[in-house]
């Protein structure tokens, strides 16, 4: 909930294979997802994120940078995808049928 003085409470989130990285912060009312990320410091020390080509969200729905927060709002930042979802899908598929016989 905003507190008295117009400030929220968020999170920043980043996950890769070995890691990931959480950060909660109090910020002013209005703060956007591109304000809060480069408040958080994540930028700084994660070096792989490229805010122009990594995409972000709130609660796993797809925002722009320039998205207001609320409060309690989870800012997550999404690494992109190294493969095509419905192309390693046909390759298990394919898997799948050379080992069940027919």
């Amino acid at each position: 909930m905003a507190d008295h003085d117009g400030r929220i409470c968020v999170q920043i989130c980043y996950a890769r294979p070995d890691a990931h990285f959480l950060e909660e912060m109090v910020v002013p009312a209005e703060t956007t997802i591109h304000e809060a990320i480069k408040r958080s410091g994540m930028i700084e020390r994660l070096t792989e994120i490229d805010l122009t080509i990594f995409r972000v969200g709130i609660f796993g729905k797809l925002k722009s940078l320039d998205t207001s927060l609320r409060d309690r709002d989870r800012v997550e930042i999404y690494r992109p995808l190294l493969a095509d979802p419905k192309e390693a899908r046909r390759k298990r598929a394919g898997k799948q049928d050379k080992i069940m016989p027919a």
